[in-house]
């Protein structure tokens, strides 16, 4: 069965390469994908390991909402510097994206410290009931 499953993978990726010769830039998709690769190797591992070793005495929650903010950060920086917008087509990047990324991160910011806050409130109960 494992055998079956990897033909299958294969022929899906072979799908995929045909396509993109066929109906795309081979080049530019190269450029993009190489760019994603440094990005993501020079850029974004680098980054997680140094907030890994600098929050290491956190949580787990607050060291995985670090790393979930770094990453929408990161996703979102296109749209938040507004790139691509443009004077003539106000269609285009229409939103307020710097503030709604402030928003999602400090949604990771309360879900981060739930647990904490949590540990604190069972604490006092405790103490009340005492």
């Amino acid at each position: 069965m494992r055998w079956i499953m990897y033909a299958a993978g294969a022929a899906l990726v072979l799908l995929g390469f045909a396509g993109l010769i066929a109906e795309s830039n081979p080049v530019g998709w190269a450029v993009w994908f190489g760019g994603a690769a440094v990005a993501h190797d020079a850029i974004l591992v680098p980054l997680v390991l140094l907030a890994g070793l600098a929050l290491r005495r956190t949580g787990w929650a607050v060291r995985a909402a670090a790393i979930v903010a770094g990453t929408v950060t990161l996703a979102t920086l296109p749209t938040v510097l507004a790139l691509g917008r443009r004077g003539d087509n106000p269609s285009i990047l229409p939103l307020a994206y710097g503030r709604n990324l402030l928003l999602v991160l400090a949604a990771l910011a309360l879900a981060a410290l739930l647990p904490r806050l949590w540990e604190l409130l069972a604490r006092l109960r405790r103490r009340f009931r005492e």
